[in-house]
């Protein structure tokens, strides 16, 4: 064990369904065998989490629950069957905090799909606090040379849309249609694309987003908000007029949903990434026969996926805007979420 860990931290814990979170003093967890302590320093705040404090979603939390899955930091202490993570390695703690590592799922590469995943800020304890408990086969590797602060919202936001960009199959010089582009998993899905080689239609609402979008590499900019038929200006925005080879769908309501396999090309493939609350999927029977389209969800990213995302940040191809208050002020960033009025990434400093 390393010195001068403390036997009490600070946390925002959820009480009860609902919230809200009250920021306290708990105590600082071991690790287990397979398992490292990271001294989380800064930990990305994610809709996923409002969620958690709602009970949104029809998966029980853990309760008391500490939030949070986007936690950056050092490992400050490891277990006796821990050799693959040393004390001082930076690491992120992602979404999935464990997985069995034996299952079909796990040995495929597929370890977000195991029946017994253990989710950060969910099932177990997450990066809302201090000092975090993660299995050390699935923390992240940040080389040291990559700030903190700026990869956390990398460790979900970013690895999702990169492994639906994957999942979506594009290859470079083909059509991505990126709904919601504007938005903070949008922004990063424009850049992961325009660096993997893609070429990208982003669809939001308003001159702002086009703007913002524009400079982040998307060709054409189709304004939901404006559009008589979102249909035929998103195939009318490709060359040949037949649609995106694949569309991302990172929306946060409905509709969305509902027209995607409509405009995508033959042969194309529709990516739902984004979860509205009680939303559905719908798709033409007929069309999407005929068409031969594929339409397929895409949940967080492996091992190899989160090394993948990690490496094009630190190679300068994304960056991730975000704004960086004390952990105490959590609260505050859940009700501007629930208000509707949230705007950027914001980024917890755990020490404040």
């Amino acid at each position: 064990m390393a010195d001068k860990i403390p036997e009490k931290q600070w946390a925002q814990v959820i009480e009860k369904t609902g919230g809200p979170v009250d920021y306290k003093e708990i105590p600082v967890q071991k690790p287990g065998p397979d398992e490292v302590l990271v001294n989380i320093k800064y930990s990305g705040v994610c809709h996923t989490d409002l969620h958690a404090v709602n009970g949104d979603w029809p998966l029980a939390t853990k309760l008391p629950l500490v939030g949070g899955h986007e936690g950056a930091g050092v490992v400050v202490a490891r277990g006796d069957l821990v050799t693959e993570v040393e004390i001082g390695d930076h690491a992120g703690v992602k979404w999935l905090n464990g997985s069995c590592l034996s299952c079909d799922f796990c040995q495929e590469g597929y370890e977000p799909l195991c029946a017994h995943a253990l989710l950060s800020g969910y099932t177990v304890d997450g990066t809302f606090q201090q000092y975090c408990i993660a299995k050390a086969a699935h923390v992240a590797r940040i080389p040291k040379d990559v700030p903190l602060d700026a990869i956390a919202p990398v460790l979900c936001a970013g690895i999702t849309v990169y492994k639906g960009l994957k999942e979506s199959g594009a290859r470079p010089g083909q059509t991505v249609a990126i709904v919601g582009a504007g938005g903070g998993l949008g922004s990063l899905a424009c850049q992961y694309a325009k660096a993997m080689g893609l070429r990208i239609i982003a669809i939001d609402a308003g001159d702002e987003k086009k703007e913002m979008t524009n400079k982040l590499g998307a060709e054409s900019f189709v304004d939901f908000s404006k559009s008589d038929n979102v249909v035929k200006d998103v195939q009318a925005a490709t060359e040949d007029g037949l649609g995106p080879h694949a569309v991302l769908l990172v929306a946060v309501n409905e509709k969305p949903f509902q027209q995607a396999a409509e405009y995508v090309r033959p042969h194309g493939t529709v990516v739902a990434i984004g979860l509205p609350a009680g939303a559905y999927l719908r798709a033409p029977v007929f069309e999407s026969v005929i068409k031969m389209i594929t339409i397929k969800g895409s949940y967080v990213g492996n091992r190899k996926d989160t090394s993948e995302a990690i490496n094009f940040f630190r190679r300068g191809l994304i960056k991730a805007p975000f704004k960086t208050i004390g952990m105490s002020e959590l609260q505050k960033v859940y009700d501007l979420m629930h208000e509707g009025k949230i705007a950027g990434r914001y980024v917890v400093d755990t020490s404040k």
